[in-house]
């Protein structure tokens, strides 16, 4: 694009926002030259996918007249191939009758000219109907292009084979890393595609984001809005940062090398807390914990493990039912009374809160507090239903479900956290099969089943009680013999759950054949080593052995 402008400077010079068309600039000076043919339909579709959107990137106000004129025949919407036109016709002008019909008799005439090209927007712009008749229309591909705001992108929950961001920008602030994961996680969705695409645009200074001395950050603030504006907010904005930048070095997740210049460089634990996403204030608190339960870890049940990964921000809404509290404590064996003395909760203190006594010790109420919901949890653990564990300890099952939602998402954290830290190696072993079955919270055996998209924890129990154990016995099934055995299944239902199963099952052998071939493959930088082997007396210096990278012996 460069090279294009760079040839045409006087003429890009004389280029008129106002008049003139970006699209109708590069078509004249990149369609005909034969060194522009592969670049021209990149930039082409990139054109098409920007055309009519820059006001809603950046907050503006649309005018609905300029789009129109913007998608009139000079522009390359119109210029589609004829044939990509003529896909679903059918079902692209009943898209259109829906949206004229919800809109009581008006249709938008962007979406008028766009939609019989497979193409669409969505933002908020659009009433809830609208909005889910292009989503649904999405869905069954009857539309291939799907535009949006930054803000909305994360909203739309539909699955697509590449995603492209315009800009590393979400209103006025820089794309977070958790924005950008969630915004392009919809490509190469599993179970739909093998693979999928995400594309970021970016410009030269978008790339210089990253900042690595203290001088340099207090450059940067000054240099923002919030900083002019600093004396009429009354706030001093290079002293919070500093205050904030003092934090992380108290807490150990940066620190200052010995340089002249004050370089900032992140720690071990910093960057473990950034890979778990742990809160900066948990982050300390967490590595002690973890560290403090290795040099004593119980794993003759999972009940220690279950602490360890139990949320501590969900301890402070819950007060515990101290009689509940009591007899959850006496029907733990001598192995998990252990666990309780390990991490500070003790059977006399939870005895003496039960019959209404004074306590005298100094016991952590945060740790008695957690420990509780740690019991909540290993009774879900057990296969007690919600039903079940919600009456037991007398709490909605609304929050007994968010605690276990709570408890999967945090012990994916400290998974990531202790990946990043040498010193937790054997928690790098024991996670990853324990957060799985957290996921779930089912036993070892049916985690095959409930791993299969259309199968839920009810439906994994009967599938397994009539025979079906394993996610192959399930993918060769027939759908009769399913809805015979098991209770309340429709045909269509056991069609879908096979059909899930099959596609599951074709990923994991897809999976174990590429790695199969990786094993197999003669690595490209296998080194080439000569061996002279000592021959027998008399013979020629000439005679030895020679092995080669091919593994081929010859004697000369």
């Amino acid at each position: 694009m460069a090279e294009v402008v760079s040839q045409n400077d006087s003429e890009f010079k004389e280029f008129s926002p106002d008049t003139d068309r970006l699209d109708t600039f590069f078509y004249k000076n990149m369609e005909g030259p034969l060194h522009f043919s592969k670049l021209w339909p990149f930039i082409k579709k990139l054109l098409i996918l920007s055309h009519g959107q820059a006001t809603v990137e950046r907050g503006f106000s649309i005018n609905t007249q300029l789009l129109v004129e913007n998608l009139k025949a000079d522009s390359f919407v119109s210029q589609l191939e004829p044939e990509r036109k003529n896909v679903k016709q059918t079902e692209r002008h009943l898209l259109l009758k829906a949206l004229k019909h919800a809109g009581n008799g008006h249709l938008c005439p962007v979406l008028r000219k766009t939609v019989v090209c497979g193409v669409a927007y969505h933002h908020g712009g659009l009433t809830t109907d609208e909005r889910k008749l292009i989503e649904e229309a999405y869905a069954g591909a009857t539309l291939c292009v799907l535009t949006c705001t930054s803000t909305l992108a994360a909203g739309v929950n539909l699955p697509a084979k590449r995603v492209i961001l315009r800009s590393p920008y979400v209103g006025m602030g820089f794309i977070s890393r958790s924005q950008y994961k969630q915004m392009t996680g919809r490509a190469g969705r599993a179970g739909i595609d093998s693979s999928g695409e995400s594309i970021i645009i970016c410009q030269t200074k978008d790339k210089q984001q990253l900042t690595t001395s203290v001088q340099s950050i207090q450059t940067f603030l000054r240099r923002t809005l919030c900083h002019v504006q600093s004396t009429q907010l009354d706030i001093d904005l290079v002293s919070l940062a500093s205050t904030e930048l003092q934090t992380l070095l108290d807490v150990g997740l940066v620190k200052l090398t010995s340089g002249q210049n004050g370089e900032l460089e992140v720690t071990s634990l910093g960057r473990a807390t950034f890979k778990g996403s742990v809160d900066i204030d948990r982050a300390n608190q967490l590595y002690t914990d973890l560290r403090t339960a290795l040099q004593s870890l119980t794993l003759a049940n999972h009940l220690h493990l279950l602490y360890l990964v139990t949320p501590y921000d969900l301890g402070s809404q819950v007060r515990p039912s101290w009689m509940t509290y009591f007899n959850q404590m006496n029907n733990l064996d001598e192995s998990e009374l252990k666990v309780a003395a390990l991490v500070g909760v003790s059977e006399s203190y939870i005895t003496k809160k039960a019959s209404g006594q004074r306590t005298r010790k100094n016991v952590d109420e945060d740790v008695v507090e957690r420990f509780y919901l740690t019991l909540i949890l290993y009774s879900l653990w057990r296969q007690q239903s919600v039903w079940e564990v919600a009456a037991k300890f007398q709490l909605p099952r609304g929050f007994i479900q968010q605690l276990l939602t709570g408890a999967a998402s945090f012990a994916s954290c400290v998974l990531h956290f202790s990946q990043e830290l040498d010193d937790l190696w054997a928690l790098q072993d024991l996670l990853p099969g324990f957060v799985k079955r957290l996921s779930y919270c089912v036993t070892m055996e049916l985690l095959p089943l409930v791993e299969i998209p259309a199968v839920s924890i009810g439906r994994a129990r009967q599938l397994y009680r009539a025979g079906y154990k394993t996610l192959q016995q399930v993918a060769y099934a027939e759908s009769s013999a399913l809805v015979k055995v098991i209770e309340f299944l429709s045909h269509k239902a056991a069609k879908q759950i096979i059909a899930s199963a099959k596609l599951l099952l074709t990923e994991k052998v897809e999976s174990l054949r590429d790695e199969a071939d990786v094993m197999t493959t003669i690595p490209v930088d296998m080194p080439t080593k000569t061996v002279t082997l000592a021959t027998e007396p008399g013979s020629s210096p000439a005679s030895s052995l020679t092995l080669s990278r091919s593994q081929t012996i010859r004697r000369s």
